[in-house]
Order: structure tokens, then sequence, then C-alpha cells
């Protein structure tokens, strides 16, 4: 499915920041307020939710912090009053109410992550011939279609990320 964001390229954030030459990672933290999030208070997971790229990755155009959404203002339901979109990780890194951003040197550990290593690592989502543990991720059915369709590298956005993974070995790094 493709969702008309409405938001802007989180790189023109980070210039503005002028994160120092140790910065290496970007790390995103959510709101934790149990009485707007009801969620928030079962035990799935370490709240707040966390969520960390790469600085290139941030950097990358088609990363953005939305702030709406089809035309309007994002919805609480959809990651008010920012959410992080990387288009080439839909359905992971994809941190919905951001509170909180941070430069740091080290790779931070996301949540899910945290929660279950050996399921969620760092880069999940750019390699759909890296099955889950649990699912296949080689094909994907599309809202609207009856049909699966093969998953295509880095989500179809191949032409415009792949160099970001350059060198990398993508069936350890999936």
């Amino acid at each position: 499915m493709v969702i008309p964001w409405v938001g802007i390229p989180l790189g023109d954030l980070i210039k503005r920041f002028d994160p120092t030459p140790r910065a290496k990672y970007v790390e995103f933290t959510t709101l934790n307020d149990s009485r707007q999030m009801p969620g928030l208070r079962s035990l799935v997971l370490d709240w707040p939710y966390r969520e960390g790229l790469r600085l290139d990755e941030a950097m990358h155009p088609l990363t953005i912090l939305a702030v709406g959404l089809y035309g309007g203002v994002l919805p609480n339901q959809n990651g008010a009053p920012l959410r992080l979109v990387v288009p080439w990780k839909y359905g992971f890194k994809g941190i919905k109410s951001i509170v909180r951003i941070r430069f740091v040197e080290r790779q931070p550990v996301g949540s899910w992550q945290q929660q279950n290593a050996g399921e969620y690592g760092f880069y999940s989502n750019v390699n759909p011939n890296v099955d889950h543990p649990r699912w296949s991720q080689a094909s994907e059915r599309r809202i609207g279609e009856f049909f699966k369709r093969k998953t295509l590298m880095f989500n179809g956005y191949a032409d415009e990320v792949a160099g970001l993974y350059a060198g990398m070995d993508l069936r350890k790094n999936y």
C-alpha cells in the first residue's frame, strides 16, 4: 500500500542540529503516558518504545518525519505528533509518537530487538530472502489485493538505497 505521508525529510532536521562527528546513529524514543495510551500497561515491552537508525539511513531523502497523512494532520492512532517513515523498512523502524531524538555513538537497541534479538535485528526487513523465524518474508499481500506477490529487495527501493548496505552480509544483517 502506498501511503501519502505528509512530513519533512529527517535529514533536513538533522542538518539543523549539526551533530558532532562522533554521532553514528540516531535514537528515537516514544511517548510513555499510560493515561493516554492504555496499551503501555501491558508487559509486552519495556516501555517507552525505542528505535534507531544509522546516521546515513536517517539522512537519506526517503526517510521522513511524518506530521500528516492524506493531506491532514497525523491522527493519534497513526503516531501523532511525529512518526518515523523509512519506506524500505516498512513495518519496521516506524516508531510513532516520537518525543525524543538523540545522536549517539553506539548502535541503539530497539525495543523489539531488546525483547527478542533472535527475531528482530537492527537491520530488520531489508532482505526478503531471509525469513523471520516464525514467517516468510518472501511474499506479501498488499491491502486491496487478493493474491500475494514477491516481496522486493528493500521493499522495492533497491535502486535508491542499496548503496547504504554495500559490503554488508544481508543474510546476517537482514
